[in-house]
């Protein structure tokens, strides 16, 4: 795991993206904006895990994304997840 803010503090949505690329990670992110850059931008990012946790919810994330990563591992690549309470949805691009 690699967090941003501690290596590149002021890097952009599409460097973060870029990044993924070359170094092979899944970004995890609460921050929508990465959805509209993959779909409507076309910008190319290895794979995007978008967390949707309301705080009344907040105790289920770590259980509900670790199930995520255990079933489709490798097969993140190239999916745009939405890890919602008790619910996944995932798209390919």
């Amino acid at each position: 795991m690699l967090a941003i803010c501690e290596i590149s503090p002021r890097a952009d949505d599409t460097q973060v993206m870029n990044l993924t690329l070359r170094e092979k990670r899944v970004l995890l992110t609460e921050d929508k904006d990465f959805g509209r850059l993959v779909f409507a931008h076309g910008e190319q990012c290895y794979g995007v895990i978008l967390l949707r946790f309301r705080a009344s919810a907040r105790k289920r994330v770590t259980e509900d994304l670790v199930r995520l990563v255990e079933s489709e591992g490798r097969r993140l690549k190239g999916c745009f997840c939405v890890v919602e309470p008790g619910r996944v949805r995932r798209t390919r691009w």
